[in-house]
């Protein structure tokens, strides 16, 4: 059975990672993962918004990519070791905090893929998405996290959708270079997508026979990061079913493009 997150919305799936920032944004300071870069992505048409979470020293769910606030701040600090309220002040001028619990309330119509990126965040996030697990993916490159925010959304009452992990990635890579459709099974049960980057160093992870497989069993693949236009073309016409792309704007272009 599709989960709801899929349902509704036809394909090619166009993911805006960590928001919209355009370059007349990041010219008035929008950081990826603020209030204005989730708005600006649903002001240009996504019905699908990446992001990633974190915890603040007062326990706040916040979107945020990075463990500390260097790269986005200029402050050295872990997230984790700040308070959401100067978190609050901190990204005033960059397009403005955004907490998970808000993002979900602000932006109902939005779908949300969610990264768990730090450990203590996966049971708060769980919690917190499960009265809108219809509209909610949640994922993490550690199967561990990935499994503790589903686990804390089921205790909550919520059925969020989820991808694979990394390690849960790997058997499915290894399952398909054998062509074992048993442990394909296996390990694609409770998975409902494959969000991976187009290769890994010398490694080319989305093949044919990858989708063959993913599609066989109900479960699609979305491509991550695709900035170029060239590539996105490139991989809808392979048959992956989802970009996820810091050019939202573009990819949606593309994508009504390819329905006329």
């Amino acid at each position: 059975m599709t989960h709801p997150w899929f349902a509704g919305s036809t394909r090619p799936r166009v993911l805006a990672h960590r928001g919209l920032v355009t370059a007349a944004a990041a010219a008035h300071g929008v950081a990826e993962n603020s209030f204005a870069a989730v708005a600006e992505a649903h002001a240009a048409g996504a019905a699908y918004v990446e992001s990633d979470c974190h915890l603040t020293a007062d326990g706040v769910v916040v979107l945020f990519h990075d463990a500390d606030l260097g790269r986005v701040t200029g402050d050295p600090r872990p997230i984790a070791d700040v308070a959401s309220a100067e978190l609050e002040d901190l990204m005033a001028d960059r397009g403005g905090l955004i907490t998970l619990a808000q993002a979900l309330d602000a932006f109902p119509t939005l779908r949300f893929n969610f990264d768990v990126k730090a450990a203590p965040a996966a049971a708060p996030a769980g919690r917190i998405v499960a009265p809108h697990a219809d509209r909610v993916l949640l994922t993490s490159f550690s199967d561990s996290r990935r499994r503790a925010a589903l686990a804390a959304a089921h205790a909550a009452g919520g059925s969020p959708a989820t991808s694979a992990g990394s390690s849960t990635l790997a058997r499915v890579l290894a399952g398909a270079a054998a062509h074992s459709g048993r442990v394909l099974d296996r390990v694609l049960r409770g998975i409902d997508a494959l969000q991976v980057p187009e290769r890994r160093g010398a490694l080319k992870i989305v093949t044919r026979g990858l989708l063959e497989a993913a599609h066989r069993r109900d479960v699609e693949v979305h491509v991550w990061t695709v900035n170029d236009p060239a590539d996105m073309r490139r991989l809808l016409d392979l048959g992956v079913d989802g970009l996820v792309t810091d050019r939202a704007d573009l990819a949606l272009e593309i994508a009504a493009d390819r329905d006329r």
